[in-house]
């Protein structure tokens, strides 16, 4: 069965099939740095997985995109801050001429594992 949680017209917050859920997240905000933007993605990424039966330590992979490469740095402390430890996704990072908000830096998109 297929469930969808935080439905729009446009898109859904997570989608679960089989026990796997899909998800992507944005900044709450075009405001701040790479540091405050995926801070806040992170934290609403936490919401969603959680109201979709899983959570952070399930994740199984994880496509990060960056508007600009500098904040690579930046948004990896975040992240290495949220994730906890020994439950890193397999994960990609790439570079993008924009993304469909000016003056978000960060977007991810997952999968992970449902709790049992």
């Amino acid at each position: 069965m297929i469930e969808r949680f935080g439905v729009t017209q446009r898109y859904a917050d997570a989608v679960s099939f089989n026990g796997i859920v899909q998800a992507v997240e944005v900044p709450s905000s075009t405001e701040g740095d790479i540091g405050t933007q995926t801070q806040s993605l992170l934290d609403s990424l936490e919401r969603t997985l959680l109201a979709a039966g899983s959570c952070k330590d399930r994740l199984l992979m994880a496509t990060i995109y960056l508007v600009d490469m500098d904040d690579y740095a930046g948004m990896n402390a975040v992240w290495d801050n949220w994730l906890p430890a020994g439950c890193a996704p397999a994960r990609a990072c790439v570079k993008v001429a924009g993304l469909a908000q000016a003056g978000w830096r960060i977007e991810i998109a997952v999968s992970a594992a449902k709790l049992p």
